[in-house]
């Protein structure tokens, strides 16, 4: 059994890798390459895009267990994947209307998505195997910021314009890699037992038929459902998850700064000259070398997850601090706003390339302090309601998220900067008493046995 949870969570992030090469390239060229459509028949906002995919996906987070109760893991994680290749095939012929629809689809494919991610992460861990599955799942889905961004940054590098037939091959490409990556997930392995989901009539009568075992699941899910909605309703007033929001709605910020704003900055940097459409792409790999080392750092290596997860959150918040100051001094402040591919405005310093992709690994860096940690503390006080935690989870993140993309386009960098160090302060502190009163809780309950 051991070994086919570990199976599960290889296959499980292998499978993220491949959909994710294809998403998070998309997200963070997006932008740049809508600003190249821009004409009398397309008028799509990529910031607004992303805005509406995180808004139906906090939305949707609400229903999320519920079709994961009745589904499976599995199936949702399927399915979903194919909304995610959906939304990437709009960009190889683009319309406004099938590009804002998929934006759509997507937000509820995400939050099943994401649901059902962690339930089957949970399900195949326990207390001693947490750390090492969220660290190991986590670094492969970083992975996926190296290839798609490698791509771009040789196809990209020295170009001032984006031709169609550039962004036609790079699109094909990407959604090739989101097949892939969608197909992985029927690979997965049932966690229970087969015979525990199946009825007989009575003793020595065989099986009922497929349909019957299925119509028993969904009335099962069902109540399921009832029960799940009801926790949510609970842990939604509960002490820890009001401690923790401040911490998820930061990371929902940085989340939509770092795949979304920073590399359409860096590309509307004309300081950087020719290598500015290119540098999109090597950011975005600098940015995932720094999640994949994070994850295995800090999900892998450490041992001690009480002291780890307190130290680690802190270090992400240092680690942010001092990224968004060296963006603030590196990046022109209209960088976000310009309505043109590019700004002459300049900074407080010279735009260097190498502080622009030291920035990004930071970024990288400190979201895996912030996500691991999330995932594992949640993971330990919640791991008997998994599912409702998770969805609450996202469904703070994504709502932060989705109001970050709307007020990106509009908003200078450097208020956006202030607004995410204060949230990140904030965050960080609520975390730790979180985590404080977890582990007096857990002490007390010891000392009662």
């Amino acid at each position: 059994m051991a070994d086919w949870r570990t199976f599960n969570v290889v296959v499980l992030g292998v499978g993220f890798l491949f959909v994710f090469t294809a998403f998070t390239t998309c997200g963070n060229i997006e932008q740049t390459v809508v600003k190249s459509l821009r004409n009398d028949t397309f008028t799509g906002s990529g910031y607004h895009s992303l805005g509406i995919i995180y808004g139906v996906f906090s939305l949707s987070n609400l229903a999320a267990p519920a079709v994961v109760s009745v589904a499976g893991p599995k199936v949702t994680m399927f399915v979903s994947g194919l909304l995610y290749s959906g939304y990437v095939a709009v960009f190889i012929e683009p319309s406004t209307w099938s590009f804002y629809l998929t934006s759509v689809l997507i937000g509820v494919g995400a939050a099943m998505l994401w649901t059902a991610q962690g339930q089957f992460l949970v399900e195949n861990s326990d207390a001693s195997t947490i750390n090492r599955n969220t660290g190991m799942f986590w670094a492969l889905l970083q992975c996926s910021m190296l290839f798609g961004n490698l791509y771009i940054y040789l196809e990209w590098n020295g170009r001032t314009e984006i031709p169609d037939s550039s962004r036609k091959t790079i699109f094909l490409s990407l959604l090739v890699a989101s097949i892939v990556g969608t197909l992985c997930f029927l690979a997965l392995r049932r966690t229970r037992l087969f015979e525990e989901e199946m009825l007989s009539e009575d003793e020595g009568q065989a099986l009922l038929s497929t349909h019957m075992v299925y119509k028993h699941r969904a009335n099962t899910a069902i109540e399921e459902v009832k029960a799940d909605f009801k926790t949510m309703l609970q842990l939604v007033k509960s002490r820890n998850i009001l401690l923790l929001s401040p911490c998820m709605a930061y990371s929902g910020l940085e989340l939509s700064f770092y795949s979304g704003v920073y590399g359409t900055c860096l590309g509307a940097t004309a300081q950087f000259g020719q290598a500015a459409k290119g540098l999109i792409g090597i950011s975005g790999m600098v940015l995932g070398v720094g999640e994949i080392i994070g994850g295995g750092l800090f999900g892998l290596v450490c041992k001690n997850n009480r002291f780890r997860r307190t130290s680690v959150v802190f270090l992400g918040m240092v680690v942010h601090f001092v990224a968004f100051y060296l963006i603030f001094l590196n990046i022109p402040e209209d960088a976000p706003v310009v309505f043109g591919t590019t700004t002459t405005k300049s900074p407080f310093l010279t735009p260097s390339m190498s502080i622009a992709l030291l920035c990004s690994f930071l970024l990288g860096l400190g979201d895996s302090c912030f996500n691991t940690q999330l995932y594992s503390i949640l993971g330990c006080i919640y791991a008997e309601q998994s599912t409702p935690a998770f969805a609450i989870f996202k469904f703070v993140q994504s709502v932060f998220a989705a109001v970050a993309f709307f007020y990106s386009g509009d908003t200078l960098l450097t208020w956006q900067l202030l607004l995410m160090v204060v949230l990140g302060f904030n965050g960080t502190l609520c975390f730790f008493v979180a985590e404080r009163m977890h582990d007096a809780d857990a002490t007390s309950t010891q000392t009662l046995e």
